[in-house]
């Protein structure tokens, strides 16, 4: 019998990573790299940009090589431990395991990213007159909010315990 708390992490997961690739294709293929579409101008707009580094841009610089070694190392080192730490958090702490369950999902969609292309695509593009937020995707929104979740516990002492 599967283990209800295995098929949580995967529905939540599974969720994350096909919204991810499908909003990623269909940016991909259906908009020129480096256009965008307003969608309330002056604030938001999705533009296709590629992103070769980890966050706001780290290691963009170095070569395609390092940058998939370094990153992928990363990603699996991160994704096991928010396994580990799933795995320790009991079934009474939902929000706890759905904040888990949306950082490995995101994880898992921006790492399928650096496999395929050797970057990640990026298309919200928050923005304020020249300020500009780093582009980001819904993998990365899935890993912010899962964080928000986490950092939300550490900070109220909501964690069970031995965790």
């Amino acid at each position: 019998m599967i283990n209800q708390r295995i098929v949580f992490l995967l529905w939540v997961a599974s969720f994350v990573v096909l919204t991810d690739q499908v909003t990623k294709h269909l940016v991909h293929t259906g908009m020129v790299y480096g256009s965008s579409i307003p969608l309330i101008p002056g604030l938001f707009d999705l533009t296709h940009v590629h992103n070769p580094g980890g966050a706001f841009g780290f290691l963009a610089g170095q070569s395609e090589l390092i940058r998939k070694i370094v990153f992928i190392f990363v990603s699996g080192l991160a994704t096991l431990m928010i396994l580990y730490f799933y795995h320790r958090t009991p079934m009474n702490f939902l929000w706890l395991r759905t904040g888990l369950a949306l950082i490995f999902g995101g994880a898992v969609g921006n790492m399928t990213d650096r496999i395929r292309f050797g970057y990640v695509i990026d298309f919200f593009d928050v923005y304020w007159k020249t300020w500009h937020w780093p582009a980001f995707n819904v993998a990365d929104s899935a890993i912010c909010v899962g964080m928000g979740i986490f950092v939300f516990h550490v900070l109220f002492k909501k964690l069970p315990e031995g965790f």
